[in-house]
């Protein structure tokens, strides 16, 4: 039996992925794809791991969710991400048809509801500041021990 849960089980989870992208020195974002209750990606950042620009969390999330449906539509699947994906990602996620977007944190320099909300799927939901402390804590303190 599938269960419901809300959406900060999910962004939990989340969380814990981005402490994977944290753990290897990679910026903390994480993501988690769920289609009726149960999960079927999780992913984090791994840009620098494998010296690739477009290895976001939600990119590796996308392909991995597309793999185990065996369609590139997720138009039943929800996204949660611990920050507010960038262009890139929003861009993506129209061709996925994505039923919901929910993230962490917004992100003020990259994220793309400063560009255009239009990037995502007319359909898709957007929620934001789901755990927003927490996801802004794990980024904070990253940056700090970057400097």
């Amino acid at each position: 039996m599938l269960h419901t849960y809300d959406e900060t089980y999910y962004m939990k989870i989340a969380i814990e992925e981005a402490k994977k992208a944290f753990n290897i020195g990679e910026i903390p974002v994480g993501a988690v794809i769920e289609t009726k209750g149960k999960i079927i990606a999780k992913a984090y950042n791994q840009c620098e791991t494998l010296n690739d620009v477009t290895a976001h969390a939600e990119m590796i999330a996308f392909s991995i969710a597309s793999e185990y449906l065996g369609s590139k539509n997720l138009k039943d699947c929800n996204l949660y991400v611990t920050l507010e994906p960038c262009s890139m990602c929003a861009g993506a996620s129209y061709w996925t048809k994505l039923n919901k977007i929910t993230y962490g944190v917004a992100c003020k320099k990259t994220g793309f509801t400063k560009i255009s909300k239009s990037l995502t799927h007319p359909k898709t939901k957007i929620v934001g500041n789901v755990l927003e402390k927490d996801c802004l804590n794990l980024l904070k303190k990253f940056f700090k021990s970057k400097r």
